[in-house]
């Protein structure tokens, strides 16, 4: 998967909000019930809903998160290379300051890094959003 990221805002519709969160001073990342791989919190957004409730609601299903700030970062586009499959997405930064207990989701587990780990789900999207953190 190949990712390309714009001013926060540019691109206007979206299908998908992303969150790169921080707690305590290191990466916070989920781990999917179906896989031994890390991710962003993050989904889709649902018809009618706004992105950023959208990055609430996901942030809180995904990681626990009870308490944080919420700040845009930067718009993407991610999708295959000679393909039409492409999705626009918009992405903030979450700065957790409580989790509470993971909801019931498709979530397995929450982990705080020090860095990125090899394994993601998503290297190539989740390493071009860190970026943006610059």
């Amino acid at each position: 998967m190949i990712c390309k990221t714009y001013p926060f805002g540019s691109l206007k519709q979206y299908k998908y909000a992303l969150i790169l969160s921080e707690y305590q001073g290191k990466i916070l990342l989920s781990r999917h019930r179906e896989r031994s791989t890390w991710e962003t919190q993050g989904g889709h957004i649902e018809p009618g809903e706004q992105p950023l409730d959208a990055a609430k609601r996901e942030l809180f299903e995904e990681s626990g998160a009870v308490d944080f700030t919420l700040t845009p970062l930067c718009d993407c586009r991610a999708g295959e290379e000679g393909t039409d499959g492409w999705d626009n997405g918009i992405a903030y930064r979450a700065v957790i300051r409580e989790l509470g207990p993971l909801p019931q989701s498709e979530m397995a587990e929450v982990r705080q890094f020090d860095a990125l780990p090899d394994n993601l789900t998503y290297p190539g999207l989740t390493a071009a959003l860190f970026r943006c953190l610059r």
